[in-house]
């Protein structure tokens, strides 16, 4: 197992990425708590404070800080078109799995789209669980790596996820206005996501 001193960091210094370097390196660096560092096995990097080992090598204490980094409209559509897909896809499953009980056309136009509102329905209840899930994202969000978090950048309860998807009608009547409301906002959130007192963060990329 590779110890605290073997392994290798990468630092942001005046905005480019320098090292390797050891830990005890870093020591000669003026790192401070906000420096943007990463190490093997990190998706991103994180700000110095974040790391144990650097708070108890430079002696920085932990510092909560709110999200800065949020989903962009376009990320957000294509994680729901994603999600809508799978949904979607078990829905016809289930259609061509009744095909066997009903033979005739009509009966089977008939359960074809009579069962059509069970997407939605579904996507509501699928989206809430997921959202208030520890990953706090659906599938659609993950494979995008966005989620789904309070203003502090905290899991929501599954009773605001129910109200920030229920809210989601606000946002769609008329005419997609909260949707488009995120364009005009600085931390991108529709009318549903003021609502709910909700973000829709992403990854920090440097």
């Amino acid at each position: 197992m590779e110890s605290k001193n073997e392994i290798e960091y990468t630092v942001v210094i005046n905005g480019k990425p320098e090292g390797p370097y050891q830990l005890e390196q870093l020591k000669s660096l003026n790192i401070l708590p906000g420096t943007f560092i990463r190490k093997p096995g990190m998706d991103d990097y994180k700000e110095a404070h974040e790391l144990q080992e650097l708070r108890e090598l430079l002696g920085f204490t932990f510092q909560k800080t709110a999200p800065q980094y949020f989903a962009s409209f376009d990320q957000r559509l294509l994680a729901s078109v994603i999600d809508y897909f799978f949904l979607t896809l078990g829905y016809v499953l289930l259609v061509l799995i009744s095909f066997i009980f009903v033979e005739e056309k009509t009966q089977r136009i008939m359960v074809s789209l009579a069962g059509l509102p069970l997407i939605s329905i579904a996507k509501f209840i699928y989206s809430s669980i997921a959202e208030a899930s520890d990953k706090q994202a659906t599938i659609g969000k993950r494979l995008i790596n966005i989620k789904v978090t309070d203003l502090g950048g905290n899991r929501i309860s599954l009773n605001n996820a129910y109200g920030r998807n229920a809210a989601k009608i606000l946002s769609v009547a008329p005419f997609f206005l909260g949707y488009l409301y995120s364009f005009l906002n600085k931390k991108q959130q529709c009318f549903h996501d003021l609502i709910a007192d909700t973000l829709v963060i992403k990854d920090r990329l440097i």
